[in-house]
């Protein structure tokens, strides 16, 4: 454990960063399992409306630097692509 005052502020702030790093990249997680599955089952409107809500997650943590803007592009653009596959 720390003895100065600053790093003490440090781990909390870092401990506090980390949690809300977390729940984000769980969400975005979870929204991307969710079109995979939407898919899967053949439901094209849910999956639509699934896939708006992903790539809005997906953005955000790139925009937070949580994963890389082109890993958030190179997901958007498969799930789109299974999307589209599923309208054709």
């Amino acid at each position: 454990m720390p003895n100065i005052k600053s790093a003490i502020k440090r781990v909390k702030t870092s401990n506090e960063h980390r949690a809300q790093n977390a729940s984000v990249k769980s969400s975005m997680r979870t929204a991307v399992k969710n079109v995979e599955a939407l898919v899967t089952n053949n439901d094209l409107d849910k999956a639509k409306v699934a896939l708006v809500e992903a790539s809005k997650k997906l953005d955000k943590a790139a925009r937070t630097g949580l994963i890389h803007k082109n890993a958030a592009a190179r997901q958007k653009s498969r799930l789109t692509k299974k999307v589209n596959e599923q309208n054709a």
